[in-house]
């Protein structure tokens, strides 16, 4: 590995072993997903009934895919908003990070990269099995839609630490961050698709959304994990969400020069 990339996947590792750590909490989140995912059965499955079976593409098993997929992954993508590079730009502590040899934008999505990581297995697959054995789903017979499905997932998981550092970064302006990240969480959760698919939105509701980088957190890796698209669709969504990626993380690093020469840190 290239010596300029090997702290990267240091802090990537770290991340894993940070987030490893804290096993009750994960276990938590797994009732917690698990709970939830039965509600949002019970709401979507009525809804899909109601409307004959089908709706916008969606049948009972398609539906259960989206929900437990999608429960899968809350623990993964980051729909809070939170980052504790939030916290050291308000107490100070980032003047270390600029100190350091390395990106602090990259230093601070690869740790994020990691916990996410880490929190796939005790928490997302458990999730999903837990949907598979009680309620049942309908999932792709062929490999494609699993190998596009990875990388789209990767693409979204690196695209929400990437989105959540840039809104970090207007800390450098704003010292108190909370409000926009109580804000960011309302939005991300409505059009990553968390609470229902897209597609169920209004015409002009779900091209505000699409218009966006949160459906390319968890709405399209669920799409293309599914196989609810099309092999032409799918490459089609992970080049958008590549898109994205590059323009966040170019946004990103543009805040983060912005807000150094800026910088004003006061103590002993």
């Amino acid at each position: 590995m290239s010596a300029r990339l090997l702290p990267y996947w240091r802090l990537l590792v770290a991340g894993v072993h940070e987030q490893s750590t804290y096993r009750l909490a994960m276990l938590g989140g797994l009732v917690a997903n698990a709970t939830f995912g039965f509600l949002k059965v019970a709401m979507l499955f009525a809804t899909v009934r109601a409307a004959g079976g089908e709706l916008r593409g969606y049948d009972i098993g398609s539906m259960s895919a989206y929900v437990w997929v999608s429960q899968g992954l809350l623990g993964s993508v980051n729909v809070a908003g939170t980052s504790d590079f939030a916290d050291r730009i308000k107490t100070g502590d980032v003047a270390v990070d600029f100190s350091r040899p390395i990106s602090p934008q990259g230093a601070v999505v690869a740790r994020e990269v990691g916990k996410a990581v880490a929190a796939l297995g005790p928490r997302g697959l458990p999730s999903i099995a837990i949907g598979a054995l009680v309620v049942g789903m309908s999932m792709p017979t062929t490999p494609w839609p699993y190998l596009l499905g990875v990388v789209s997932l990767v693409i979204g998981v690196v695209l929400s630490a990437a989105l959540v550092y840039a809104l970090a970064t207007a800390g450098f302006w704003l010292i108190e961050t909370r409000g926009i990240q109580v804000l960011y969480m309302v939005i991300s959760g409505f059009f990553t698709g968390l609470f229902v698919p897209i597609s169920l939105f209004p015409g002009w509701l779900s091209a505000i959304a699409t218009a966006t980088p949160f459906p390319s957190m968890m709405m399209y890796p669920i799409d293309v994990l599914t196989g609810r698209v099309s092999l032409t669709r799918s490459l089609v969504l992970l080049g958008i969400q590549a898109a994205w990626l590059v323009a966040t993380l170019v946004v990103g690093a543009l805040l983060t020069r912005a807000g150094r020469r800026t910088l004003e840190v006061q103590g002993g």
